[in-house]
């Protein structure tokens, strides 16, 4: 398993994760729809070209949900027992079509589990940058975590 277990992890510590991506017409379509959001600032061209953006504008939990899928193969891959909810998250500019993202992950606490031995909790702060440097999104996720196999 490429992911790490709960003991392989060091507060502070950083992965700039190895896949950028750009974001397609495609991807903010399919979410928004799947997700029966009826936002005109999603969906709409015609509509966003008369507002302060001037384009569409990528539905900001696709890019959260982005920005985790593309953390989880150089730290939780195989590794993860669950998500166990996310805290504070920011969207400081926003996410167009075409833009290609930069995904950062840093570890701020480990928590050995009380209620599960031999697990413990993982708390991440992912970030994404375009590709003109600018911090799209920060977000905060708490991971229960397996731990090292004992032989």
């Amino acid at each position: 398993m490429p992911g790490l277990y709960f003991e392989e992890f060091t507060e502070g510590q950083e992965f700039e994760h190895a896949i950028r991506r750009t974001v397609t017409e495609t991807d903010n379509l399919l979410f928004t729809t799947m997700t029966h959001n009826p936002a005109a600032l999603h969906l709409d061209a015609e509509y966003c070209k008369d507002t302060e953006f001037g384009q569409i504008l990528v539905n900001s939990l696709f890019t959260l949900s982005l920005v985790v899928g593309i953390s989880v193969n150089e730290t939780t891959l195989g590794t993860t027992v669950a998500n166990l909810g996310f805290g504070a998250v920011r969207f400081p500019k926003p996410v167009f079509i075409g833009d290609t993202l930069t995904v950062r992950s840093v570890v701020k606490a480990l928590k050995a589990s009380k209620s599960r031995p031999g697990q413990g909790i993982v708390t991440f702060e992912h970030s994404a940058s375009n590709q003109h440097g600018d911090v799209v999104i920060v977000a905060e996720r708490a991971a229960l975590m397996l731990g090292r196999p004992t032989p």
